[in-house]
């Protein structure tokens, strides 16, 4: 089999978003999944629509055009703030989009007019993130703008956190937008359909006792396909963290020494200190992924890697050249590999299991069994 390589576990990524869909949809909160960390894979978006989202998210036009020619005609919203000169193809390829610029939002609006449906806008407010986002005291004059353009159609509100600034989405701050939604639905004369309260930095909120107010959507992808909360990096409960492997080729095995007298420096600057170690290298650099996103096997250690080779520590036996290693991966280094050229993608369990323990296994001992696929 190819290598180095992605091994991507459908049934796992199902179950993930089925269970946080089982636990958001009495809370009155529905699932966008989105897929841009995969580069819209279409076997990965229809494990999670099979999984309980609503609708897919996406950054990328390249990524949606991948969905669209998969056949998939779902919901997709672009949840990027669209470039200008890419207008066209977003109203082409997308139901809704996200946006906070109204040259942007009018560029739109004259490619949405000739065609019959109109596009959905979603006005992305800002709340402590500091990325995209409207100031909420301009939120409602632009809203009355954007409700007076043709070929459009206000489609809701939206917010970002732990992005960029890292505001977290405490309780008081989720108020507030819910406030800012009452507030602008009321200045527009309109109940607005959507109100997209953040991503996977959510769910802690999303998933206690405090009230969900006006939010009706959380953007989630992380959380589904690597099962942890993006914050603290924790494992949600009852989801599955290994449904994506990242495995690599060994193509040096054995003891490396260097000479006593001064350290060297690596080609990325780095400074190795003389030791006598046993060492593996394997055939996976910092241009194939994030390598400090890796999570090293147990009894295994990072050392360094350059662009190509990724030097670890083990002591565990050597495997010999040709053997293999396998890495669970962050949201970073998840990205990154799917990104890269020169690894592959390979789909496992591309329909329900029919062994109910699977779907509820615990990722600790799931490295531990093997699985019919």
């Amino acid at each position: 089999m190819k290598n180095p390589r992605l091994e991507v576990d459908l049934c796992k990524i199902r179950h993930n978003a089925q269970t946080l869909a089982g636990r958001l949809t009495p809370r009155g909160l529905g699932i966008t999944a989105v897929t841009k960390a995969v580069c819209g894979n279409p076997a990965i978006a229809r494990a999670m629509l099979e999984g309980g989202a609503v609708g897919l998210a996406e950054a990328r036009l390249r990524n949606v055009r991948r969905l669209r020619e998969a056949g998939l005609t779902c919901a997709v919203t672009l949840i990027r703030t669209p470039m200008l000169s890419e207008a066209a193809e977003v109203v082409r390829l997308c139901e809704t989009s996200f946006n906070s610029d109204l040259r942007v939002i009018s560029a739109l609006s004259a490619e949405s007019c000739p065609r019959r449906a109109a596009h959905g806008i979603i006005l992305m407010v800002e709340m402590g993130d500091l990325r995209e986002g409207i100031l909420p005291e301009e939120l409602g004059a632009l809203a009355l703008r954007v409700r007076a353009l043709p070929g459009v159609v206000l489609q809701g509100i939206g917010a970002n956190f732990a992005c960029f600034g890292g505001q977290a989405p405490e309780p008081a701050i989720m108020m507030a937008l819910s406030d800012i939604v009452v507030e602008t639905e009321r200045t527009c004369g309109v109940i607005l359909q959507t109100v997209s309260g953040g991503n996977s930095a959510n769910l802690p909120w999303a998933m206690g006792a405090t009230p969900t107010g006006r939010i009706t959507d959380l953007r989630l992808g992380e959380a589904i396909l690597l099962g942890v909360e993006p914050v603290s990096g924790d494992r949600i409960a009852g989801l599955h963290t290994d449904a994506i492997t990242l495995v690599a080729e060994v193509i040096e095995a054995g003891f490396k020494s260097l000479p006593s007298r001064a350290a060297k420096a690596t080609a990325s600057g780095r400074r190795i200190r003389p030791s006598r170690t046993t060492r593996l290298i394997l055939a996976l650099g910092v241009q194939d992924t994030d390598v400090q996103g890796l999570v090293m096997p147990v009894g295994t250690t990072f050392v360094g890697a350059t662009s190509d080779h990724l030097v670890v520590v083990t002591q565990n036996a050597l495997p010999r050249p040709g053997g293999e290693m396998r890495f669970q991966l962050n949201y970073s280094a998840l990205m990154r590999a799917m990104a890269a050229p020169d690894i592959e993608t390979v789909l496992r369990c591309d329909r329900p299991p029919t062994d109910a323990s699977y779907a509820v296994a615990d990722p600790v001992l799931a490295q531990h069994r093997h699985h019919q696929y």
